[in-house]
């Protein structure tokens, strides 16, 4: 988990599979957020702190539940 909050707080994009969904997680420079979506742009969630963003839900489960888990698709450094 703190890997991960590293990688979000130096701005990388992350990419995830969970139960056949893929997940990207993103910082949007234009509101100063980060946020993750699937599917299309409609889906996007937005957050201010990375801790927040962990309680999004993929599926049944939280995603600090399965960030280290879940399939890694891409990741941007």
């Amino acid at each position: 988990i703190s890997e991960f909050k590293y990688c979000l707080s130096r701005g990388a994009e992350i990419v995830i599979e969970w139960d056949s969904v893929k997940y990207g997680i993103f910082w949007d420079h234009a509101s100063k957020r980060y946020y993750i979506g699937h599917d299309s742009p409609e889906t996007n969630v937005f957050y201010d702190t990375p801790d927040e963003l962990l309680e999004y839900r993929v599926g049944n489960d939280r995603l600090r539940d399965v960030i280290t888990k879940g399939i890694v698709i891409d990741r941007t450094l």
